[in-house]
Parts: C-alpha cells; structure tokens; sequence
C-alpha cells in the first residue's frame, strides 16, 4: 500500500569510477551490485590515476589516489555534506538451500538488511549477517536478521521483501550467510540481495567538528577504492534472480482497506555510473515539515487534552523529501499506538540518531521500495522523538507498520533491541508523553481498550486468530506482536508496556510527601515557626505532570512545575493539613495523605532551672561527682534540652537529671537550652562552685591519727577507733558530702546535720577504695549548715578514716 520501489539516483564521483564487467559475478538486472570500501591508510596500497584491478567477483575498478587531507573539509576539522546512500550485493548459490556472501570489502555503510523479489513472499528460513568496523577494523559476531516483518496490506509491483534493517555502525565490510529453514517446501525466493545503507552527512549539526577537530562522525575518503573479496565463497555461481518488476510472483491482490496510488521513477541516464548500484539522496535538507491545511483530503487537526511533546522534524534529521514524492494518505482517527523496535545495536550513541532514521528512511523507500518511511514516529534511548512518515504529526497519518492494522493505529518505533535489554526510562517517557498526547486528540485513554477492525487474516505471537473486517479488542497502548506474528518490541519492552499506560494515563504513580523542610516530625505531627519547604517524589516521569499543588487546609497555596520536587510556603499560626497534590498531563489528579502540622512561635520555658547538687563517687582534686537537675516544658511539643557549658550532652524531652562532675574551687556555669520541635528555644545559665574541705577545718572532739598518703585529698587524713570522737565543719550552701577512706576492716559513723541526726554511714567495702563520697545532703536553697562525724566504734573494726567535706555555693 506505500508505493512503488523508487529508482536510485546518484551523482557522479569526482574521483573514483567504478565499473562493472559482467564475467559471472554479482550483477544484478534491475540494479548494480558492488559497493566499494574505502581503504584505510593502514591497509592500503595507494593506487596511481588509471590503475586497473579485478576484483574477486569480476568487477574491474578504476581508482584515483589522493593524498590523505585532500578533498571536501580535509583541512578545517569539519565533516563535508554526503548524501545518503544505497549499495546492493547480490547473494549467490547454486541449490535452493542456501545464498551466502563471502567477506567483501565496500564502501562505508552503517545499516543493512536483506531484500528479495516478491513482497508477498515470505522467506522461510535464517538470514546471518557480520560486518567490518571502520574504526578497528575487526568483523562483528553473527548477527540474526529479523525476517517476520509485516507486509505491506496492498504493495506496488516493485515492493521487495525485506528483513528488518539492522544499524551496526560505520562498517567497510560484510558476509551474508542465507539458509532455508529444514523442513520447509518452500523455496528461496528469488533475487535476494544483502542492502547496504550509508547514512551521508546531511544536517548542519553534523558537519560541526567535535572537540579534537574532528567531524561528529566517520567521513569517507574520495578516492583509491578498491574490492577486498578474499573468501573463496565469494566467487560460487551467481543467483539467477530476476528483477521485481519482472517477477511474475510480485503482484499481490490489493487490500479492500488499503487503497494506494503508484509511481514509477526512473533515473536519468547521466544519473548513475556504469557498474555501481547506488541511491544518494540530496545534501541540502528540505524545508521544515508543517501540517498540511484541511483540505477534503486533508484532516483538521484535533487538539489534545495532553499537551504535544517536543519531535525532531523530517527537515532536521534530513529526510530527502524527493524519494518519497507520493501524498500521505490519512486515517479517521488514531484509536490505538503501536509500540516497535527498529532491531539492532542498542550501543549508538544519541548523535547518531538522525542517521539512523535517514538510513530506515532510506531502506523502506529505497531497498523495500515503500512510498515513505513506515513509522509515524521513532525514539531513540536518550527519549529524542523524531517524525517518521510525513503528513503532519498531529494528523492520523496512514502508516507502514502493523499489518492489518494500520487503518486505525500510529506506531513508535523504539530505536535498538529489547529481546534481553530493558528500554531506558527516557525512551519510556517519550513514548508516553507521544501516546498521552496523539490519543488524547480522539479522547482516549491510554490506560483502555478499544475495538480495532481487521484489516488482515492472521494471528498473533498468542496464537490468536483474526479475521479480515471483524472487530476485537487491544489495548490502546499496545506491542507490535500484539497484532502480528512477531518477537517485535522484545520481550523486555513487552513487559515495560505497563508502565508506558501508566504513565501515559495518569494520575502520577507513587506521588508521596518526602520531607517538610525547616518542620520537624513528632508522631505524625510537623512543628514549624511558620515556613515550610514540602518535598514529594512520584514514580510518573515530570514531563507528564502538569504542575503540583501544594494543600493547606485544602485551598492551592503554591503551584509548581511538574519537574519540580517541591514548594515552599509559609503558614499562619495554628494547627493545619498540607497535602500535595500532583496534576497529569491528562488532568487526572492524585493527592497524597493530608499531614498535620503546628505552626507556633512561643518558646520552651524552664519551670525548674538547671539545679547541680552533690552525688556519690569518687573525688579528686580536679573533679567533684555532681548530679544535674532540671524540668524543661513547652506549650505545643517539647523537643530536646541541651546542656552547653561547661560540657556538652543533648537530653530527650522527658529527661530532667544526668550526673556528670565538676572542677572544685571553680565557679562553673552550667548552661542548658530547651528546644521545641518549631525550632523555637530558651536558655538557663547558673552557675556553681564545688568547695573541698580537708578534715584540718573541722572541729574535732575526742582522739584523731593523721595519717599521709597520695590516695588521700591533700595527701592526709584523718582516723579514729575512739567511740563518740567528732569532726563539724560549718559552711554555707545547697548541697554537701562527705568523703571517706574505705576498706574490709572499716567501722561505722553517725551523721548530724544542723544538729539532728539523719544517718548510720558503714564504711565497710570488699576493697581499699580512697576518696569515696559515701552520703550527700542537698537542700532547695544555699543556707549555712553543719554537719557532724560521730565514730561508732562498731565491735571488731571500730576504726573510720575521714577525707574532708564537699559541698556547693
């Protein structure tokens, strides 16, 4: 149904001519067969002006040295124009098992595919290809060709079969291998030839030298050419193929839904050289691709309830507008995407994209001999959309692509191979940004079904059968396979076809609050002094979100892009809910959990401020063991008390002691902040002295020993085995203790305070312990007091030794 096979033209060489000698090599009627390598520096032989060779399939070559810069932008770094073109190699054999193609060197080419005569025939069997880097020079692996491609639902006389076009970069090299499936009745079909596709330089962005003063690409050099038919089966007996148009089994019974107009185009004498089978397209791009105004042929565009993503045009990827002159044909309406690969490498790079839909472009109308390219759009894994057949892309533009199906369905195209490697998330992205928008022109969801007409009888990969002009249902979004009996789009993005309705339908997918700047959480509960910074992440790619909206008490607040990842907002004092709610590109909308949260300003107050008394253990002359005392408390949450100087520690809320020690003889301020969960605080700062008392300063009553050591404070203390001996020391302050010697023969003590008294102390221990705060006493407020030692004399160790008085001022 897309046209004719449209002749090649290409223009003359300016310093090579090759020419065929037919002596039982590769010819072939219709067209030449030879494409020529250029030879490298490394291997080459450089040829002078009318030197002759023969090549190993009976081809003499005439090729003209130049030195290596000479030529178009030899000098400047910068790549000149090329057009495209085609090469075609015929493949021999002499049974009906097997065509192959020995190694063969040829010009530069960057995809190829193989081609037969008959489009209605089917090639029953499997088509290996290998191919000659330029830059390293070495041969790939095998590669398979994909041979279940789709026919054509009404071909011209002069459409080839055709596997699926293979991109494998800028390649000097190639060898077919062909076999019959076993089994199988069927012969090979006949003229079957191995096309090669050079993708030319085309747009200016090509031309531009990248950072080493290179073109962005592999140039080719104009002149010394030669064949490299090394392989011994690349000299067997040709193929006796015939010319498409010749071939009796080429003329298929049109489609009752596929109707097409064909042309015939033939190139001009002066337009070829005698013995190369070339197509070059022209070098200029032609004008950017507008939609063509309404017209009773011509649709109206419809508008979207999505907006339209942004597509690299026909003019900027350098489509040459000339080899596919026939008018588009256009469909009702568009109720359903196809989703495809091109097959191939998945290792391009990005740059590389335009040529690899200038060399697709190239193939279907060139070598398959279609009317235009047969996708209504590509992606490539960086997400780059890119206009496929021409005719206005927000028109339902009638394309190539699912047999049986196109009268009511566009196609993408997802550049490389999916059998074993996921499509990337951008590429994802693309083609539901692309089905969001060109289904959302009919109203329809991305995310249903709807009811396609056959156009075909057939079955699928399933296995499920269909039937010519009934009516069965498919997702709006679906795989090529869905449709056709074909491995197309892989089995990875197969799988990934989900998520493209997902996205594509909306509303956003895993939209959820991350954070609450400057707002800190308390169960379920964000406190803030007012300004909140709210953060979310959503599975659904930004460039199908409209904006997002930020909730307070329900009302829009803040709006933002649907890139975006969050907004800020500053909220009145109180309590509130924030939500966050995500808009789809569809206008569906999902809003997450309403969180609650207090803005409030009042800070913590310090009910009891920060109180140090004396504790039990050990004292040292640079340390006096103390306990910290406060209560923190806050109108909205308590958060956290800090204590600053002269040490520092952080406390929970519900915290209000720690121990800890401090310097004797030292005034100390004893510093703490109390945070509520706004951030909002307030600070305490008292300050205290440790004081020692040795046991010289006491009063003393009844028989003491002094006694001399290190382990002591002061180096001395006091001891006394005689019943009812006293030591009083007076002093004025908060909180006290005494300090003792310890040991297994030690007795007991009475202590008084103010007189009264308050404890029996036993002094007794499984060990010698030295400088031991064996009891405290703290009152609420800095008074004078008195506290007095009275021995026991306890029966067997009456013994005590006293180490001297702490207390605070």
């Amino acid at each position: 149904m897309y046209g004719p096979s449209i002749c090649r033209v290409c223009p003359s060489l300016p310093f090579a001519v090759a020419v065929s000698a037919i002596t039982g090599g590769n010819a072939v009627g219709r067209r030449g067969t030879h494409a020529y390598r250029p030879l490298s520096l490394k291997r080459r032989a450089w040829l002078t002006l009318g030197a002759v060779v023969l090549g190993g399939g009976g081809v003499v070559t005439y090729a003209a040295a130049s030195p290596s810069g000479d030529g178009p932008g030899g000098g400047d770094g910068a790549r000149p124009k090329r057009p495209v073109k085609v090469y075609d190699l015929a493949l021999q054999g002499t049974g009906g098992d097997r065509r192959e193609l020995g190694r063969t060197g040829t010009r530069q080419f960057s995809l190829l595919g193989v081609t037969w005569a008959g489009a209605g025939k089917r090639l029953h069997g499997t088509a290996q290809v290998r191919t000659r880097s330029v830059e390293i020079g070495d041969w790939t692996a095998w590669h398979d060709l994909d041979l279940d491609v789709d026919p054509l639902d009404k071909p011209g006389p002069r459409v080839r079969g055709a596997s699926e076009p293979v991109w494998v970069g800028p390649s000097d090299g190639v060898q077919v291998q062909l076999v019959r499936k076993n089994g199988t009745a069927t012969p090979l079909p006949r003229g079957i030839e191995v096309n090669l596709v050079d993708p030319g330089v085309v747009t200016d962005a090509e031309t531009k030298p990248d950072g080493n003063g290179n073109g962005n690409g592999n140039g080719t050099e104009p002149a010394a050419f030669a064949l490299d038919g090394t392989d011994p089966s690349a000299s067997t007996t040709p193929d006796p193929s015939a010319d498409a148009s010749t071939d009796p089994d080429t003329t298929t019974t049109p489609s009752p839904t596929d109707d097409q107009t064909t042309a015939t185009t033939s190139p001009s004498p002066s337009d070829t050289s005698p013995g190369e089978s070339t197509s070059s397209s022209a070098t200029t791009p032609p004008p950017a691709t507008t939609t063509p105004a309404p017209t009773a042929t011509v649709p109206t565009a419809p508008p979207s309830t999505a907006p339209r993503p942004q597509i690299v045009s026909r003019a900027d990827w350098g489509a040459d507008e000339s080899i596919s002159p026939e008018a588009p044909e256009y469909n009702a309406d568009v109720k359903a995407l196809f989703v495809h690969h091109t097959d191939g490498t998945n290792d391009y790079t990005c740059d590389q994209s335009p040529a690899i839909v200038r060399s697709i472009y190239a193939y279907h109308v060139q070598v398959s001999g279609w009317k235009d390219l047969g996708y209504n759009f590509l992606v490539d894994k960086c997400g780059t959309l890119f206009e496929g057949r021409k005719g206005g892309v927000d028109l339902p533009v009638l394309g190539a692509h699912t047999y049986g199906w196109n009268r009511e369905a566009a196609a993408v195209a997802v550049i490389g191979d999916y059998t074993q490697t996921s499509a990337t998330d951008a590429a994802l992205t693309s083609i539901a940004r692309l089905a969001a928008w060109k289904l959302g022109q009919y109203g329809a969801d991305p995310a249903g079904t709807a009811q396609l007409v056959a156009g075909a009888t057939q079955k699928n990969l399933a296995g499920t059968s269909f039937t010519t002009g009934t009516a069965y249902p498919f997702q709006r979004i679906s795989g090529h396979r869905d449709g056709f009996n074909t491995l197309c789009p892989g089995d990875l993005l197969s799988n990934q076809l989900p998520t493209i309705r997902s996205w594509a339908a909306g509303p956003a997918q895993g939209l959820k609050v991350t954070s609450v700047g400057s707002a800190t959480p308390s169960g379920t509960t964000y406190y803030t002094k007012g300004a909140v910074k709210v953060g979310w992440t959503t599975t659904t790619p930004g460039t199908l979100i409209s904006r997002f909206e930020l909730l307070v008490d329900g009302k829009v607040t803040a709006t933002a892009a649907g890139t975006a990842t969050s907004a800020a907002v500053t909220l009145p004092l109180g309590t509130h809910t924030v939500a966050v709610r995500a808009v789809h590109v569809s206008g569906r909308a999902t809003t997450t959990a309403a969180l609650k949260v207090v803005a409030e300003t009042t800070a913590p107050t310090f009910p009891t401020p920060p109180t140090l008394a004396l504790r039990t253990g050990t004292v040292g002359t640079t340390s006096v063991p103390v306990t910290l005392s406060w209560k923190a408390a806050d109108n909205a949450a308590l958060n956290s008390v800090k204590l600053l100087t002269p040490t520092t520690a952080t406390f929970g809320p519900t915290v209000t002691s720690a121990g800890s020690t401090a310097k004797p003889g030292t005034a100390s301020v004893w510093s703490m902040r109390a945070y509520d969960y706004a951030g909002n605080y307030a600070t305490s700062s008292p300050s205290y002295t440790p004081v020692i008392l040795q046991e010289t300063s006491a009063v003393r009553t009844g028989t003491w020993t002094t006694r001399s050591s290190t382990s002591y404070l002061g180096g001395t203390s006091y001891s006394s085995s005689t019943k009812n001996a006293a030591l009083t020391w007076t002093f004025t302050g908060r909180s006290a203790s005494w300090v003792v010697s310890r040991a297994t023969t030690s007795g007991q003590a009475y202590v008084y305070v103010d007189g009264v008294k308050v404890s029996t102390v036993d002094l007794k221990s499984a060990g010698t312990l030295y400088r031991q705060a064996v009891w405290t006493k703290t009152w609420p407020t800095s008074a004078k007091h008195t506290i007095k030692i009275v021995v026991v004399a306890t029966a067997g160790r009456p013994t005590i030794t006293t180490d001297g008085l702490v207390y605070l001022k």
